[in-house]
């Protein structure tokens, strides 16, 4: 068996602190699932922002994270579904809306509509 982490979750929405020990290897969300500590989720792929959480201490491996930008990812932003320990770490939850705000509201309502394939009711 690999090593262990210690994964500290702040979680803001539920007002609690979570913490379990995670395998080196697993993604951390279903390892607290299995440990009775449920998180928010949505998509399980990475590409939704609802289990985003800010990296307060420690590192996470999450190249997987699609649903985030490489800049914020440096900034410290995670998403728990597809992230593994690599060590021991802290993280906190975040606003699902807030995280999803920075990741994609930047390439909504900007420029014109074009036509496009008609829908049905069209």
């Amino acid at each position: 068996m690999g090593q262990l982490f210690t994964v500290v979750v702040h979680d803001r929405q539920k007002g609690r602190t979570v913490t379990a020990l995670v395998p080196e290897g697993k993604y951390i969300l279903h390892a607290l699932e299995e440990q009775g500590n449920g998180l928010p989720f949505s998509c399980r792929n990475g590409c939704c922002t609802t289990c985003a959480v800010r990296i307060k201490a420690g590192s996470l491996d999450h190249r997987e994270a699609l649903g985030l930008s490489q800049a914020l990812r440096e900034q410290g932003y995670g998403l728990l579904c597809v992230a593994r320990a690599v060590a021991d770490v802290e993280v906190e939850t975040q606003d699902e809306d807030e995280v999803y705000e920075l990741q994609f509201g930047r390439h909504f309502g900007r420029g014109r509509v074009r036509p496009a394939i008609p829908l049905e009711e069209e």
